[in-house]
């Protein structure tokens, strides 16, 4: 105890110790205590959306777009969305399914991914800059590759490309990507059960 009450470098670190566990404590009470919950209609309409982030719809992302959305603006302006996700924020926000706005988009059945001809490739970085999901590998000077699996199909990475040898094609489906459509369960209530037949239950049975 001597030597830090006659060092005054050691007191002086000790008295920074202090004050910033102290600010810590004060900053870690007031991060919960003034804490701003987030907009719950904002979470579920970004949620419906693509998550693109093609910016097709006049905003960087779909968070922003979500948000506008629940500010008030129109939730016909995302093409990759089409009228599923249309008539989704429209039984969300109990309106009208509106058309979609065909200034900025038409709507495509097929789902595509970026495909770089990696032979072609300079390895300018311009596609890895663009792209909003970071599905793009490589880096300066060498070749570049997609990702397949992480590409959401914006085609933001084509137009930056200086030699022109980025092309979206159709994805690919196999077994994986097969989704079979399975009956709904009938839920028999009690009084429907006590009227069939003992012969049909045993046949059912």
């Amino acid at each position: 105890m001597e030597v830090v009450l006659n060092s005054p470098i050691i007191l002086a670190l000790v008295a920074l110790g202090i004050l910033a566990a102290g600010f810590g404590a004060v900053l870690g009470f007031a991060a919960v205590k003034f804490k701003v919950e987030g907009d719950p209609l904002v979470e579920q309409i970004d949620a419906i959306l693509p998550q693109t982030q093609c910016g097709q719809c006049g905003y960087p992302g779909c968070r922003p777009y979500a948000e506008a959305i629940a500010n008030g603006d129109a939730i016909n302006k995302c093409p990759p969305g089409g009228h599923t996700t249309i008539q989704e924020l429209a039984n969300l926000l109990d309106m009208p399914a509106p058309e979609l706005d065909e200034e900025h988009g038409e709507e495509s059945d097929v789902k595509t991914v970026a495909y770089i001809r990696e032979d072609e490739c300079i390895g300018c970085t311009k596609c890895i800059q663009a792209c909003p999901v970071d599905a793009i590998l490589g880096a300066a000077k060498q070749m570049h590759t997609v990702i397949a699996s992480e590409c959401t199909g914006c085609d933001l990475c084509v137009d930056p490309c200086p030699v022109d040898c980025i092309d979206m094609l159709p994805l690919e489906s196999g077994p994986a990507d097969w989704h079979w459509d399975l009956p709904k369960p009938v839920n028999i209530i009690a009084t429907d059960r006590d009227s069939v037949p003992p012969n049909d239950e045993g046949a059912a049975a």
